[in-house]
C-alpha cells in the first residue's frame, strides 16, 4: 500500500515539475523582448472616435456662441445634434466635404447684404449643398427655388439653362427673398420658418396662436415639415461651430477652382468651345451647373460662363477668332479628311521643310500669330524659348508651320473673275476672322456685306468673295 502511495506521490511530483518547467519556459519566452516590436504592441482602433456629451454641455457651448441669430437650446434641436453627430455622421462628413466650395460666396453675399453670416448653413438643410439637386416637388438648386420665385428673382429657367443652379445667382436671390421676410417678421426664425413654408402659412400660425410672433410660440401651428425644418438649421449650426469637441474632422477638403467669367456673346457648345480651347468639358460642366445640355442658346447668348483661371488669359487674349469659330460645326470625318498616321521620319521631313522666321509686327500677339500659321501657342514658346506669353515688335520668331499654313495656302485658293472680283474658297476650319486676318484691310463685317451673310456660319468650300 505505500508503495503505491509512493508511486502515486512521486508521478504526481514529476508531472507537476514537467508542467511548470514547460510553462516557465513559455513564459520566459512570451516576455522576450526580441520577438516583438513596438508597432505590433500600440493599441489598434478600429472604429471611429465618437464623444460622448450631455444636454448640458451643449447648452454651455450654445450659450457661448457669438451668433447673431436667435438659439436656445431645446430637446427637439438637442435630438437633431445627436442625429447628425451620432447616428449620420455620413451626412455631416459630406457636408464638411463640400462646405468650401461655397461657404466663402455665401459669406461674401451675406456681408454685402448686412445679414447675420450663419444664415449660410440654411444652404445644407435646403440642398445639403449640391447645386444640381431637385426636389419632389420641382424646387432646385442650392437655395431650393420654384420655377416663379426663380423668375421673380430675375433666373432663366428654360430648356437649356436653368439659373437656380448658379451657385451665384441662386445665393443673391435668396439674400434678398431672406431680407425681405426678415423685414416682414422682424425676426430670423420666422424669416427661416416662412422660407421654408411660405409667409402665409406663417401668418396663418401667428393668427392661431393668438398673435404670438415668436418661432417656439406659433411651433405646434405651423406644418410638419416647417417645425423640424428650423431645428435642423439650428442643430448645424452649432454643429459646425464645435466640429472638435465631436472629433468631426475632413482630411481632404474640396476647394472651388479659381474661375474668371468671360461673355461670348453668342450660342455655343461646350464640345466646340472645348475643341478651340482644349477645356476639358467636364471641368466647363461642374464650374458651369446651370447649363443643362452642354450649349449656350441663342436666348442666352450674353450669358457669361465660369472659366478655369489658368485658360483665362488665352481665351482673352484670343477672344475675337475663338468667337467667330465657335459658329462652326466641328468637322465632319471623311474619306478626304480622315487622320493619317504617319511615322517620325516623314513628320520631321515636313517640319523642316516648312520652317519659317516670322517678324512680329505692331498688335502681334501669340494668340495671333499662332492662329495665322496654324500652330499652338505653346509650340510657339517651346520652339522660341519664351517663358512667358511677352514678345516685342522686331522679335523673330521661329515657326514649324505645316503644309498649307502658310500665307501661299490662303493666295492658292484665292480666284479672279473676267470682272476682276476676287473670290476666296474656304477651308476645313476656316471662319470669318480668320480669313479677314489672312487679307490686308479686310474685316468680318466687310465679308459679310459683300457677301450678304446675316451671321459668321460659313463652310469648307463655300466661295466668298473678299473684293
Amino acid at each position: 500500500m505505500k508503495t503505491a502511495l509512493r508511486r502515486k506521490f512521486l508521478f504526481v511530483f514529476v508531472a507537476s515539475s514537467l508542467f511548470f518547467s514547460k510553462a516557465f519556459s513559455q513564459e520566459t519566452q512570451l516576455v522576450a523582448p526580441e520577438l516583438f516590436s513596438e508597432d505590433e504592441v500600440q493599441p489598434n482602433y478600429h472604429y471611429e472616435y465618437i464623444p460622448d456629451f450631455t444636454y448640458d454641455q451643449v447648452r454651455e457651448r450654445v450659450e457661448k456662441m457669438d451668433t447673431e441669430m436667435s438659439f436656445e437650446l431645446n430637446d427637439r434641436i438637442f435630438s437633431f445634434i445627436q442625429y447628425f453627430t451620432v447616428r449620420n455622421r455620413d451626412y455631416t462628413k459630406m457636408i464638411l466635404a463640400r462646405k468650401d466650395l461655397f461657404f466663402p460666396l455665401f459669406e461674401s453675399t451675406l456681408e454685402e447684404h448686412e445679414m447675420p453670416d450663419d444664415i449660410k448653413y440654411l444652404a445644407i438643410i435646403e440642398s445639403g449643398l449640391d447645386p444640381q439637386i431637385r426636389s419632389r416637388v420641382g424646387a432646385m438648386g442650392l437655395w431650393q427655388f420654384m420655377p416663379a420665385t426663380g423668375r421673380m428673382y430675375g433666373m432663366n429657367v428654360n430648356w437649356d439653362v436653368d439659373d437656380r443652379m448658379d451657385p451665384e445667382q441662386s445665393t443673391e436671390a435668396a439674400a434678398k427673398y431672406l431680407k425681405s421676410l426678415y423685414r416682414m417678421f422682424g425676426d430670423w426664425e420666422l424669416a427661416l420658418a416662412a422660407y421654408n413654408c411660405g409667409p402665409g402659412n406663417v401668418r396663418k400660425a401667428i393668427r392661431r396662436s393668438g398673435g404670438k410672433k415668436k418661432f417656439w410660440e406659433i411651433y405646434n401651428y405651423l406644418p410638419r415639415e416647417t417645425r423640424g425644418y428650423v431645428p435642423q438649421f439650428q442643430a448645424m449650426m452649432y454643429i459646425l461651430h464645435h466640429l472638435d469637441e465631436h472629433n468631426l474632422h475632413l482630411e481632404d477638403p474640396t476647394y472651388r477652382f479659381a474661375t474668371e467669367k468671360i461673355r461670348f456673346e453668342r450660342a455655343l457648345s461646350f464640345e466646340k468651345l472645348s475643341e478651340l480651347t482644349n477645356l476639358c468639358i467636364s471641368d466647363l460642366e461642374k464650374l458651369n451647373p446651370s447649363v443643362k445640355r452642354r450649349k449656350i442658346p441663342e436666348t442666352n447668348k450674353s450669358m457669361a460662363l465660369n472659366i478655369p483661371k489658368g485658360k483665362a488669359d488665352f481665351i482673352n487674349e484670343n477672344l475675337a477668332w475663338i468667337t467667330d469659330s465657335l459658329g462652326n460645326a466641328p468637322l465632319p470625318l471623311t474619306a478626304s479628311n480622315k487622320l493619317i498616321l504617319r511615322n517620325e521620319s516623314d513628320i520631321e521631313k515636313e517640319i523642316q521643310r516648312n520652317t519659317i522666321t516670322y517678324r512680329v509686327q505692331s498688335g502681334d500677339n501669340l494668340g495671333k500669330i499662332a492662329q495665322n500659321h496654324r500652330v499652338t501657342v505653346s509650340q510657339l514658346k517651346e520652339w522660341n524659348s519664351l517663358s512667358s506669353n511677352l514678345i516685342r515688335v522686331g522679335q523673330r520668331l521661329t515657326i514649324h508651320a505645316p503644309i498649307g499654313s502658310s500665307s501661299n495656302r490662303s493666295i492658292a485658293q484665292v480666284q479672279t473673275n473676267s470682272s476682276g472680283q476676287k473670290t476666296y474658297i474656304v477651308q476645313p476650319g476656316d471662319s470669318l476672322w480668320i480669313i479677314s486676318r489672312r487679307f490686308e484691310g479686310l474685316t468680318v463685317e466687310q465679308l459679310k456685306r459683300l457677301n450678304n451673310l446675316n451671321s459668321t456660319q460659313i463652310k469648307p468650300g463655300q466661295r466668298l468673295i473678299i473684293g
